[in-house]
């Protein structure tokens, strides 16, 4: 995985054994992880702490993860955050529900680790890249407005 600066991971779920197993799972990561209790505390985890991924739990209090999922993916300040919905729901409206809500990828519980530790894997090596891209598209931009004749 590229690792041109450490990863951030948050890990939101109202379960403090969820959240321990989780956590425990990453620890074959170099990253960041900080932990929210419920969707209001998501929602103000994901605009200070800035996570790279956020591991999201549905059925929690104050706000579902549906509605954590759908106001970060409707901001334009929190839209490129990767989301790996983490449930125990698993029909397959709950399933469509997270798809429309924009997650990236869902797990249901009760998770495998070598599965969920390559989900993981795949999802910050695709926010790597797709960051590089951006700043290599922003480069690139610069340049072109630079050589513009004025």
């Amino acid at each position: 995985m590229p690792e041109s600066e450490t990863n951030r991971i948050l890990i939101a779920d109202d379960n403090a054994a969820n959240r321990e197993l989780l956590e425990a799972y990453l620890a074959v990561f170099d990253c960041e992880i900080e932990l929210a209790v419920d969707g209001e505390d998501t929602l103000a985890k994901v605009a200070s702490f800035q996570p790279d991924l956020l591991l999201l739990d549905v059925m929690m209090p104050k706000l579902s993860g549906f509605e954590v999922c759908q106001q970060l993916k409707q901001s334009s300040k929190t839209s490129k955050v990767m989301i790996l919905m983490v449930t125990a729901l698993n029909e397959l409206g709950d399933i469509e529900r997270a798809v429309k809500a924009g997650t990236d990828d869902f797990l249901t519980k009760p998770i495998n680790k070598i599965e969920f530790q390559k989900r993981v894997e795949n999802m910050l090596r695709l926010k790597d890249t797709t960051d590089e891209l951006e700043r290599l598209r922003s480069y690139i931009r610069d340049f072109d407005d630079r050589a513009r004749p004025t």
